[in-house]
């Protein structure tokens, strides 16, 4: 409108927009899980029929994943308060809220490219490392994304 509204069409479109965007992004995740868990529940032959496939020595779930893991459920709680506080109108409470949710997408990324760095496998070794890799390095690319967009939101609160 010349106001600069959205019409009600609009505004539709753009919910449906936005609930296909994430239905795509949780479909394509899903993918991800399904070959992962379709090979772990079902080993093939090629695989020796175990899991994980012979000469994989997985990563022990209870240290770098789970502090990650950690990292990532904190920045969520983190970016929940600075939301809160910015509708509030807690400008000062936001920039700490925001500012703790961005060291935290960066602490993650960090433990995530180390947790690369010291896997004892690669990409090309099996469906395991493969589906590790893949499932892994889309998740730490949207959390880069995520944070850049913080980064970015930070920046106008603090400036303006």
């Amino acid at each position: 409108t010349f106001q600069g509204l959205h019409t009600v069409v609009v505004k539709q479109g753009l919910k449906y927009g936005m609930l296909l965007f994430i239905l795509s992004e949780v479909l394509f995740f899903f993918s991800f899980f399904w070959a992962f868990f379709h090979s772990s529940i079902a080993p093939n032959i090629e695989l020796g029929a175990v899991w994980p496939p012979q000469g994989i020595d997985p990563l022990n779930p209870f240290s770098v994943p789970l502090l990650n893991t950690a990292v990532l459920l904190s920045s969520g709680a983190t970016v929940t308060w600075a939301h809160h506080a910015l509708i509030s109108g807690e400008k000062t409470e936001a920039i700490n809220g925001l500012t703790a949710t961005v060291i935290l997408g960066v602490i993650f990324t960090g433990l995530q490219a180390m947790e690369y760095y010291e896997a004892p496998f690669a990409i090309s070794d099996s469906v395991y490392g493969s589906t590790f890799f893949v499932a892994t390095g889309f998740h730490g690319l949207h959390v880069i994304i995520g944070t850049t967009f913080l980064t970015v939101c930070l920046a106008r609160l603090v400036y303006h």
